[in-house]
C-alpha cells in the first residue's frame, strides 16, 4: 500500500514512536560520551570515525561534514596529526590540497574508542538489568531491527 494511502497511526503508536525516538537518541548520546581513556575530544573522535568510514578527506570536506568552520577543523586535524593518529598526503588530483587519512595508530585509537563504547553499554546492561530484563531487551532489539526492514512493497 502506498505510504500516502496508509491510515494515520493511532495516538498510542505516535506516543510510542516519540518516546522510542527520544530514548534511542539519549542512549546514543550516552554511548558517544563513554569516556575512553584515550585523551581525545569528542570532536577528534568524530573526525577519526568519519575518516575511517568515508576515507581520506580534505580539511574543507571534513569541516562541511562535521558542520564546523575550516579554521576549527584545522585545529582538530593538527592535534590529531601531532599525536600520529592521522597523516597528510598530497591530494590525488589537486596539488594545492592535502588529504588526511588514518595511520596505524589512528586505527588502533579508533578501536579503543569503539571498545569503550561497547564496554560502557555491556556493563550498564549487566549492572542495571536483571536476567529477565536482559532477555526482554534482546527481544526488543530484534523488534527494532524489524522496524529497519522496509515493508513489502514499500518504496524507500
Amino acid at each position: 500500500m502506498p505510504e500516502k494511502d496508509r491510515e494515520r497511526p493511532a495516538n498510542d503508536q505516535e506516543l510510542l514512536a516519540a518516546d522510542l525516538g527520544a530514548t534511542v537518541g539519549q542512549l546514543m548520546r550516552r554511548i558517544r560520551a563513554a569516556p575512553p581513556q584515550d585523551g581525545l575530544t569528542p570532536a577528534q573522535r568524530s573526525v577519526i570515525s568519519r575518516i575511517d568510514t568515508d576515507g581520506p578527506a580534505t580539511t574543507a570536506a571534513l569541516a562541511r561534514a562535521e558542520l564546523v568552520r575550516p579554521q576549527s577543523m584545522r585545529l582538530t586535524l593538527a592535534a590529531l596529526e601531532e599525536r600520529g593518529i592521522i597523516a597528510r598526503s598530497p591530494h590525488p588530483t589537486d596539488g594545492r590540497q592535502v588529504v588526511f587519512s588514518l595511520t596505524e595508530e589512528g586505527h588502533r585509537m579508533l578501536d579503543v574508542v569503539r571498545q569503550a563504547k561497547r564496554n560502557w553499554l555491556a556493563v550498564a546492561i549487566a549492572d542495571r538489568l536483571t536476567a529477565d530484563e536482559q532477555q526482554t531487551l534482546a527481544t526488543a532489539n530484534e523488534l527494532m531491527r524489524r522496524l529497519l526492514v522496509p515493508a513489502a512493497g514499500a518504496v524507500t
